[in-house]
């Protein structure tokens, strides 16, 4: 779509590359000339400034532009493996769940940009960032509610791709994946504590008291929301796309509703949680959470017998990732001014976790 689109303040555009995340453009070329000879004309180099996990950039040759993903500077998790399972899933998936770019090189040399990265096609569309879009974007009622709903429905898809087919089988360990999940999330959160929360501790006691028992598996994204779906800027109810697969594996696919859940705001929320940026959920149109897990487990095919526990694993997933982001801006790794105020953040998300557990329930916790 070119640059002047009367659309084009609502698609997800880059901007200059900020400082801490520079990296030697010209032994980027080198590399790309030897591995795509067909790209022409000199490189230019944007980064996209939404996201806090891996960093993205935009490459720009002449009229080819890709997209390169490479973690952050002072993550602590094995970043090579992060980088290679990315692009392991997307060329996986590209027959049987083509809602994912293409990808088209993985580079494992440190001597390129100092650490692992990817490079993918780039696809242009509307990505649903903050609560709510500009007016100009016209997500009506009717229009929001197709949306939703295909969201939830091209998730039980996603959850029903044929690991074997796909060459999946092995991409993760799903026997006692919900008991990984607790244990390697609550150490994570305590390898990265720096203020305290007891709220937060109460949820992971919680957790790893009230696991439910594994009867499924099968491949998950693990941060399926608004902001990784690339939407058709005609025709804002299609998906085209589903970004961020860096911590897909293969697991119990209710722990991925979970995260999904955790990140769903709904209108009768406390005003807190109501203040963080999850995307547009609370817009009319869209389904609350209750009837999100309803309308999963009518495409899925089995209930989702302890609702309230994945909720509560949402919320305490999203609030150990703030709180890792938080220490590594903290710790200087990070001068991003967004990432000073995520201690607010895990509190906040710390109460709701407390609060549906309170009520037993993960709707009407206002």
């Amino acid at each position: 779509m070119p640059e002047n689109h009367p659309k084009n303040d609502f698609l997800d555009l880059p901007r200059p590359v900020r400082k801490e995340d520079t990296f030697n453009e010209d032994k980027l070329l080198t590399y790309l000339k030897q591995v795509l000879p067909h790209l022409e004309g000199p490189l230019e180099v944007r980064q996209f400034p939404s996201g806090h996990s891996n960093l993205t950039y935009l490459l720009r040759m002449k009229d080819q532009d890709l997209v390169l993903r490479r973690p952050p500077r002072g993550k602590e998790i094995k970043t090579a493996h992060d980088m290679e399972r990315e692009y392991r899933v997307l060329s996986s998936l590209q027959e049987v769940y083509p809602r994912v770019p293409r990808p088209l090189v993985y580079c494992e040399d440190p001597e390129v940009l100092g650490a692992p990265f990817y490079i993918m096609e780039r696809i242009q569309g509307v990505i649903l960032r903050g609560k709510e879009p500009p007016a100009r974007i016209l997500l009506t009622e009717d229009v929001m509610r197709q949306l939703c709903c295909r969201m939830v429905d091209h998730l039980v898809e996603l959850h029903k791709v044929d690991l074997v087919e796909s060459g999946l089988r092995d991409f993760g360990k799903p026997e006692g994946y919900i008991q990984r999940q607790v244990t390697g999330w609550t150490k994570r959160y305590f390898n990265a504590k720096t203020d305290s929360i007891p709220k937060i501790e109460q949820t992971a006691a919680w957790l790893k008291e009230t696991m439910p028992v594994e009867e499924r598996d099968a491949l998950i994204h693990n941060d399926y929301k608004y902001d990784n779906l690339v939407l058709d800027p005609q025709d804002l109810t299609r998906i085209m796309a589903v970004l961020d697969w860096e911590m897909a594996t293969v697991g119990d696919p209710f722990m991925d509703v979970g995260t999904t859940l955790g990140y769903w705001l709904d209108p009768q929320d406390p005003d807190p949680i109501k203040m963080l940026p999850f995307g547009p959920t609370l817009m009319r149109g869209n389904l609350d959470r209750a009837h999100l897990v309803e309308r999963y487990e009518n495409g899925y095919g089995l209930p989702m017998a302890h609702p309230v526990f994945y909720y509560v694993y949402g919320l305490f997933k999203i609030a150990v990732i703030a709180q890792q982001i938080y220490k590594r801006y903290k710790d200087g790794f990070s001068q991003d001014k967004r990432f000073a105020m995520m201690i607010l953040g895990v509190q906040i998300l710390g109460d709701q976790a407390i609060l549906a557990i309170e009520k037993g329930r993960i709707y009407d916790l206002g």
